[in-house]
């Protein structure tokens, strides 16, 4: 029989945590075991090594980077946005369309011509400041002889002939430079912002109607694309990175219209592909669905562009007493785009009375369409813009 005597204890302590050693993790160092870790060669250091604390810390685990911000709007979702007469200078017509709509709009879309109209950064802070994401549609012309035109009471026809005929801003001109200046104030001013803000820069280029149109102003084809290009280019030269470059056409509405594929500036310039397009005017005076409205010009654009896309003007007339029904159809026909990611109603009383408050009928409508929950969501300027349909 073994006497347990202190040393004999001791020796057989010390044999037990060579033996746990050499099952348990000396195997880590054995050939053909490569998958030894930091934290193992910390556990097998000598005796009298030191393991500092920033070694222990290097063997834990790195912290999982944050989940990314939501993008405005997120998939399944789209956002109603207002333009109004008076803009940012006065929201009343903008509330007056919240409460009849029951919703507050996540967009606002303003105008600002070249001629008249210089930086000002209270306008976006006010927008942006509601809840909306600021969007400028950004017209290079002057307007005062729009608005000249239209107060002497001419035919539509030759209004437009009269405000499209503006040699000062021919499309060429603006390619050559001879506006970089003003456009480089705008852009540094953008900046300064530090939220997006969406620039629908010479909307409705494939009409005739205004003088950056390639089939007016003595403009000549290849001519916007190259304008385009140079206002994007400028902005980027000066470090502009919070604009989402909303290129908008009119709807198609006759087979004379240009090819949209010859007028677009390529993805690398466009972030949002927008569309305009109005039931109660024109081409489309009598009764036509949004889908008869829009598909043709949707599928043409889908031919080069997989962007997503934004009704960027749209409203509907009383002038047969079939508003509020355009508006219910429209809104039951719009989930099934999900690549429309968003809808501006043109609250103005103009050509027609567009505005939603035109009837108790189309004012129920519509706040009967975007009480649904596809609508339901806000803006706020930390949310990045969603810049891909399937996002």
């Amino acid at each position: 029989m073994v006497r347990l005597t202190v040393p004999r204890v001791a020796m057989a302590l010390i044999g037990a945590a060579l033996l746990t050693y050499a099952f348990a993790l000396a195997p880590a160092t054995l050939p053909g075991n490569r998958g030894a870790t930091t934290s193992d060669r910390l556990v097998r250091a000598e005796p009298n090594a030191v393991v500092t604390a920033e070694a222990v810390a290097a063997t834990e685990p790195s912290p999982s980077p944050p989940p990314a911000p939501p993008l405005f709007p997120p998939v399944g979702k789209a956002f109603i946005g207002v333009m109004t007469q008076k803009g940012p200078y006065d929201f009343a017509a903008v509330n007056a369309f919240a409460k009849a709509a029951k919703r507050q709009p996540q967009v606002m879309l303003f105008s600002a011509g070249w001629a008249s109209d210089r930086f000002d950064r209270k306008l976006f802070d006010q927008i942006s400041g509601r809840g909306m994401l600021p969007m400028l549609g950004w017209e290079p012309w002057d307007y005062g002889v729009d608005a000249a035109a239209r107060k002497k009471g001419l035919p539509r026809r030759q209004i437009d002939k009269i405000r499209s005929d503006q040699a000062d801003y021919r499309l060429s001109r603006i390619a050559y430079g001879d506006f970089d200046n003003y456009l480089r104030s705008w852009a540094e001013g953008i900046r300064s912002l530090g939220y997006p803000v969406a620039i629908r820069l010479a909307h409705e280029m494939n009409g005739s109607w205004y003088p950056w149109c390639e089939m007016s102003n003595g403009n000549s084809p290849g001519d916007y694309v190259k304008a385009w290009r140079h206002v994007h280019d400028l902005f980027r030269a000066v470090g502009v990175s919070n604009v989402i470059w909303v290129w908008s056409p009119n709807a198609k509405w006759s087979d004379h219209t240009p090819k949209l594929a010859t007028l677009y500036p390529g993805d690398d310039y466009v972030d949002w592909v927008g569309i305009s397009g109005y039931y109660g005017m024109g081409a489309f005076s009598k009764y036509r669905s949004f889908d008869e409205i829009f598909n043709e010009t949707i599928a043409e654009i889908r031919a080069f562009s997989k962007k997503p896309l934004v009704i960027t003007e749209t409203g509907a007339a009383e002038s047969d007493g079939r508003k509020a029904e355009w508006i219910s159809e429209t809104f039951r026909m719009l989930p099934a785009h999900q690549d429309i990611i968003g809808l501006i109603w043109f609250e103005v009383n103009k050509e027609q009375d567009w505005r939603i408050e035109s009837s108790p009928a189309a004012a129920t409508a519509f706040a009967q369409a975007v009480a649904d929950p596809r609508y339901d969501l806000t803006w706020s300027p930390d949310l990045p813009p969603r810049l891909k349909v399937d996002d």
